[in-house]
């Protein structure tokens, strides 16, 4: 079989600029993003292969965007073409490490970082579609994949520049070795039992107070144990909402609370003890995600409210300093934010040494489908436990993929199928591309003349 493997190249990759006109519900709304449209600059890694089902082998992923800008974001993954066409399938699936380096490495592009933005946001989408086609390849979702692979393996996944003073391989290998011990059990575990998920859909700022308790009772009624809601706009408002989120709840449900960024250090602090009558769980995103002391001087001033960010955090560096400066008490990840897998798997490995847990954010289009591999790799093979650990589920998008997150009792199911789970339907494709999808076509017909009037 290998002889044939190696002559399989990647020949293509296309980019694809796919917009959600999700704006219109204010389902995504909050403090800093009133009107999101979720959005992606979605991957196709095409080769001249076939996968183990016998269809044309190819990777997906994408870089989750909120709407303008997003050919931007494409215009970037573009750039990395000529790092990937021409490729060995069977060396970048050997060792996707490789392309992460090579990527990251481009000393020009690197220049537009470095390793940060929306260049390196574009080499995780890249990235990405390696593991997936990796994933594909091997016949095993992206989970399995990296809870089978040998601790030395993995290790070496992960780049230790800038890292190494706070994890070495050494150690690495250490808590990969320590992570594979028991490990048959908890995979069993997982696909029996899945991995415990919160919901933020009952908390999106523009929503209604009817809305809120409605959909609170919905989350408690479908198993969780924890909701989001977003705050940071009026602080009355904000009081008067974390009142019917606690009273609607009861005492037992953690309500977790998220400022996406909107204050300054004394006002994360003010304004975080102000709503400490209902017991929030955690005060998410309280001020930049750049600020590693601002975190660190809000952690004190709000504890035992204990906070937490991360989708935002650009990199291990940052990630590395949080930890360091015991900034925060919950490490978030983000699938599409940072350089891939490979920079996840280092963000995981600093989380499991400094016995952090980590609780993914997931909003979005597709991200649930994506880091729910991380957090049940992290779970099996890392981490090995799920306490106070919770993957992020927003209730939206699903259906565009082949394979959509599936909850049962306020748990993430364990995907099964082949991959990353990040293939969207080709009829979504062509909906929601733009600007030239049916969707977005049938829309300027229908405004064009109002326009018009307007002008």
């Amino acid at each position: 079989m290998s002889h044939h493997h190696t002559s399989t190249r990647i020949t293509d990759i296309d980019v694809i600029d796919i917009r959600f006109p999700t704006s219109r519900e204010l389902d995504g709304s909050d403090a800093m993003n009133p009107d999101p449209d979720y959005s992606a600059a979605y991957v196709v890694l095409r080769t001249d292969g076939r996968d183990t089902e016998g269809a044309p082998l190819e990777g997906n992923a994408f870089t989750f965007t909120i709407g303008r800008g997003n050919e931007v974001q494409a215009a970037a993954i573009t750039a990395l073409r000529e790092h990937v066409v021409g490729r060995s399938v069977d060396a970048v699936c050997t060792d996707p490490g490789t392309v992460s380096r090579d990527l990251n490495g481009d000393s020009q592009l690197r220049w537009l970082g470095p390793e940060k933005g929306v260049m390196h946001m574009a080499i995780g989408a890249v990235v990405n579609a390696v593991w997936d086609l990796a994933a594909r390849r091997a016949g095993k979702p992206v989970w399995k994949l990296l809870a089978d692979a040998e601790p030395e393996w993995l290790a070496d996944q992960v780049d230790y520049r800038y890292i190494a003073d706070a994890l070495t391989r050494e150690e690495a290998v250490a808590l990969l070795r320590k992570g594979r011990e028991g490990a048959a059990a908890r995979e069993e575990q997982l696909l029996e039992r899945g991995y415990p998920a919160y919901t933020t859909s009952p908390g999106w700022l523009g929503y209604s107070d009817e809305k809120l308790i409605r959909l609170a009772r919905t989350a408690v009624a479908d198993g969780f144990t924890q909701i989001k809601l977003k705050v940071g706009a009026h602080l009355a408002d904000d009081v008067r909402r974390m009142r019917i989120a606690r009273a609607t709840v009861g005492p037992d449900i953690r309500i977790a609370i998220d400022a996406n960024q909107r204050w300054n250090v004394a006002e994360a602090i003010e304004w975080t003890k102000a709503l400490a009558e209902s017991d929030p769980y955690w005060i998410e995103e309280p001020t930049s995600p750049d600020d590693i002391l601002g975190h660190a001087t809000v952690r004190r001033g709000v504890a035992p409210v204990k906070v937490a960010t991360g989708e935002h955090v650009q990199n291990r560096v940052v990630f590395k300093q949080l930890l360091q400066a015991a900034a925060i008490d919950v490490v978030q990840i983000d699938a599409a934010r940072v350089g891939g897998v490979n920079e996840n798997l280092a963000i995981l490995l600093l989380a499991a040494k400094y016995g952090v847990p980590v609780c993914p954010h997931a909003g979005g289009v597709g991200l649930c489908e994506l880091v729910q591999h991380l957090s049940m790799f992290d779970f099996v093979a890392l981490s090995t436990t799920t306490g106070d650990r919770v993957i992020e589920y927003v209730d939206h998008l699903h259906e565009h993929f082949e394979v959509p997150v599936v909850m049962a009792d306020g748990h993430y199911t364990a995907p099964t199928a082949p991959g990353f789970s990040a293939r969207m339907h080709a009829a979504s494709i062509d909906t929601y591309r733009y600007p030239d999808g049916v969707f977005w076509t049938a829309d300027r017909a229908t405004a064009a003349p109002e326009k018009g009037i307007h002008a």
